[in-house]
């Protein structure tokens, strides 16, 4: 809090003043060559020059000619143009660019290397020159064409990638503002069948493959991810906050130098691998304790896999002998979400004089997971390793399908396609985009029409309807007002090819046919018309409690995930919160007598750089998936093994609505069976008992779980109950929530969550956090 008034060194006076002298330089990332990312450079170019901002073209690239259309009326400044290998390369030519001195300068391929007798010997070089004379620049880049990422990407797709010049990795962290263009390996395939992709030198056009831009674009999501995190950090740093922000996981694994350390590790990287998280690994040393030549042993092998598997490695010396107070405000002071434990050696006695760990770091943290990890010693041997992958048995290419299985399979036929464009939070553009490419597939003769828009009076998006079709909307009168709502029976008549629909999220008015939007587009999808639509990311119904972590706000309106899974493009608009806050404050989103009050609440900096992480993450993850669904790689995130079982265990209090979604999740990324368990007995007194029952069966029915109730004589037979479901179903992990008892009422009346972690050491528990 003191840091605001201290006075700054002269060393800080004269950074602070250069800084205001210099340029702004923005980033245009892209996965591969043809997302787009010119044609948007000189979109935003013009966009520019409209407002009165002085913007010429330093070097564009001339292989497209649909994307030179965009240059406009936009000045070309000539470049120095030389021969190289029979290719002519252009430089930007900076005496001619400092004598026009424009305000902005565009600069294409900012991964270039000049010619040797230039005055700089990289594109980047120049840039740097430019912004440090007043001048701004806006730029394109690959993602591979960053120093570290291009080795990780060849690694992956198994390809040499032949880049000119690679950049430092920190080229995008100096930038001033990134935005990333998120283009499906569809729509990119698409271009080059058209023949709007010209053959690259790192990337011939063999080289574009579904599984190759996938995984390239799953790498661009999830660096930006990490860059977007360490801003987050820092402003949370600023604002004196400690523990998980909510956007991302961070995976702590304690361990003992012990034989079981390495088994600990390697499922700790597979969560985190699997959760999109970063993995850290810590073993906490009373200060008294002198390591035996066994444990030095155990402690080099596994500094050794740590290495191996890229996770950061802690020994932390406690003073005293309280190790769970050592690991809670470790975790706290490095935001952990989810730690990682074995299973504990006390016996019961033991645990009811002195507690166990895990209950310790319980009570003293309520916003970490605690996860134990099962031990198979007793089942498997001490060389057990958990998370194996086994493949399925392939289906018989032979075999003749059932009449239900030839209808389904000729009804999926019929069905239209289905975008979602998907955004971080209102106001970054979804609608505006859904616009253009809209007006671009009528240029080519497709019957598209708006079935339902909701421009919130924003000329610039008003403006890019253009000569769409708009059908008209249905009036519905609910408790004597008139409203209007999207007519399905209108869109279903009229039968275009493809329909715009706005705001999948919506709930409708009572009286429509169905509760909500997204059940209207299903219908649509089945009469075999196409549909484009738009969402935010706070309304994915698994990440409501993510969302409300971050900006405090509870969702109301959200969509299940199911939805977006069926969806078979899923785009991200990407834009930075500096950009977006700057829409706000000019008016360009909401009225300008609500700006103060949105800019002061959820579009505060530091929650849309959290909602931007998240949607980057999700995105990442879901490309994730659909390639390993496609068996085509096995994506970034690496196997995970099969045949996972997940009991979700509830109870009639508040939090059990939380522990269903945090249990679809984990089942999601597992491609695990999921199954949600109620154990009612006689004592168990709620006045609104069903009320709460039919809302938890709906959500896990929504989110594609099964729900099991089942009826006990008396509160001791709930465990019983459990524990045979548990034998029945072949679990794998349970999902529980912290206990609400004090820990007199535990050593009294005993707890459900403690004898759990005692009877079934064999499956991995997962206790989420309060």
């Amino acid at each position: 809090m003191s840091e605001q008034f201290r006075r700054k060194t002269p060393g800080e006076i004269l950074e602070s003043i250069s800084n205001i002298k210099r340029g702004r330089l923005k980033i245009i990332l892209g996965a591969v060559s043809g997302s787009g990312k010119t044609y948007h450079m000189l979109l935003e170019g013009n966009e520019l020059k409209e407002r009165g901002i002085d913007v010429v073209v330093g070097v564009v690239n001339k292989s497209c000619s649909g994307t030179l259309k965009q240059l406009g009326s936009l000045e070309l400044i000539p470049t120095i143009e030389w021969e190289q290998n029979g290719h002519i390369e252009q430089d930007i030519d900076l005496e001619k660019i400092y004598k026009r001195n424009p305000e902005v300068v565009l600069i294409d391929r900012l991964a270039h290397k000049n010619h040797i007798h230039a005055k700089n010997a990289t594109r980047l070089d120049d840039v740097k020159e430019l912004i440090n004379n007043e001048i701004s620049v806006i730029t394109t880049l690959n993602i591979y064409e960053l120093k570290g990422v291009k080795k990780v990407a060849e690694q992956l797709l198994n390809v040499s990638l032949h880049v000119e010049v690679t950049l430092p990795e920190d080229t995008l962290t100096k930038a001033d503002e990134v935005r990333l263009l998120d283009v499906t390996p569809e729509a990119i395939l698409k271009r080059l069948q058209k023949g709007e992709i010209s053959e690259q030198d790192e990337c011939p056009l063999q080289f574009y493959n579904n599984g190759n831009l996938a995984t390239l674009r799953e790498l661009s999501l999830r660096f930006l991810a990490e860059e977007v995190e360490v801003d987050l950090t820092e402003h949370r740093e600023q604002e004196g906050l400690m523990g998980p922000s909510g956007a991302t996981e961070r995976i702590l694994v304690c361990v003992q130098y012990h034989w079981n350390g390495s088994i600990l590790i390697r499922r700790g990287d597979q969560i985190a691998k699997r959760l999109g998280g970063e993995f850290l690994i810590a073993s906490f040393i009373p200060l008294a304790k002198k390591l035996s030549k066994e444990e030095e042993i155990f402690k080099s092998s596994m500094q050794k896999l740590v290495n191996k598997l890229n996770g950061r490695f802690f020994e932390i010396i406690m003073n005293g002998d309280e190790i769970a107070e050592g690991i809670v405000v470790f975790s706290m002071q490095h935001r952990i979400t989810r730690i990682i434990l074995g299973q504990s050696k006390k016996s019961v006695w033991e645990e009811a004089v002195n507690g166990s760990i895990v209950n310790k770091i319980m009570r003293k943290s309520k916003s970490i997971d605690v996860y134990i990890m099962a031990d198979l010693v007793k089942a498997f041997g001490e060389r057990i390793i958990p998370a194996i992958k086994t493949d399925k048995k392939k289906e018989n290419p032979y075999r003749r399908l059932s009449n239900d299985e030839m209808h389904d399979k000729v009804e999926r036929v019929k069905k239209g396609t289905f975008k979602i464009f998907i955004g971080a939070a209102p106001g970054v553009g979804k609608t505006y985009t859904m616009l253009r490419e809209a007006n671009q597939l009528k240029e080519n003769e497709m019957d598209v029409v708006i079935g339902l828009l909701e421009a919130h009076g924003r000329k610039e998006t008003i403006a890019q309807v253009g000569n769409l079709e708009i059908l008209p909307k249905k009036r519905i009168r609910y408790k004597n007002v008139l409203l209007e709502e999207m007519d399905l029976d209108a869109i279903i008549s009229r039968n275009p090819e493809v329909v715009l629909i706005d705001e999948l999220a919506h709930t409708n008015v009572p009286g429509n046919k169905n509760q909500k939007r997204y059940q209207d587009v299903m219908d649509i999808l089945d009469a075999g018309i196409s549909v484009i639509s738009t969402m935010n990311i706070q309304h994915i119904e698994s990440l409501k409690d993510s969302v409300k972590q971050i900006t405090g706000v509870s969702v109301r309106e959200t969509v299940p995930d199911s939805i977006l899974q069926l969806s078979d493009e899923l785009e991200l608009i990407d834009i930075s919160p500096n950009a977006l806050r700057k829409r706000m404050e000019e008016g360009n989103i909401y009225a300008m007598d609500k700006v103060e009050q949105s800019l002061s609440h959820f579009f505060k900096t530091q929650n849309l750089i959290a909602l931007r992480e998240l949607a980057l993450r999700e995105l990442a993850d879901d490309v994730d998936d659909r390639l390993e669904s496609k068996k085509r790689k096995e994506g970034v995130r690496g196997p995970w093994r099969k045949d996972e079982v997940i009991f979700v265990c509830v109870n009639l209090r508040a939090d059990s609505e939380r522990l269903i979604r945090r249990g679809f999740r984990i089942a999601y990324r597992l491609k695990a069976e999921w199954y949600v368990i109620f154990v009612k007995h006689p004592n168990e007194r709620q006045t609104d008992e069903k009320l709460i029952l039919d809302k938890l069966i709906s959500l896990t029915h929504r989110l594609g779980g099964t729900f099991e109730l089942y009826t006990t004589r008396d509160r001791r037979s709930v465990f019983k109950e459990i524990k045979k479901q548990l034998q029945t179903k072949k679990a794998t992990q349970i999902i529980l929530g912290q206990s609400a008892r004090t820990r007199w009422q535990e050593i009294v009346g005993g707890s459900i969550v403690a004898r759990l972690l005692r009877e079934v050491r064999h499956l991995d528990v997962l206790i989420v956090a309060d």
